[in-house]
């Protein structure tokens, strides 16, 4: 394993869902603001329909009804 393995960031690719990186994180924004999240692991939001982009709040989740509220 070469040096530069060693340094690299792990980013993890979740189906439907957000990317998980190890924290702490900043982020630039494409209006210029730098955010940070100083989290162990940080959750960056891929759909964009996020109330707290660019992290994850799970909206990306799919929401149906329990069978019980049908009744």
């Amino acid at each position: 394993m070469g040096r530069e393995a060693e340094n690299a960031t792990s980013v993890t690719i979740t189906p439907d869902g957000p990317l998980l990186l190890p924290g702490p994180v900043e982020v630039s924004l494409p209006d210029g603001r730098v955010v940070t999240s100083r989290r162990f692991t940080v959750a960056l939001c891929t759909c964009r329909r996020s109330r707290i982009y660019p992290w994850c709040d799970t909206s990306h989740r799919r929401r149906t009804k329990n069978a019980e509220e049908t009744r």
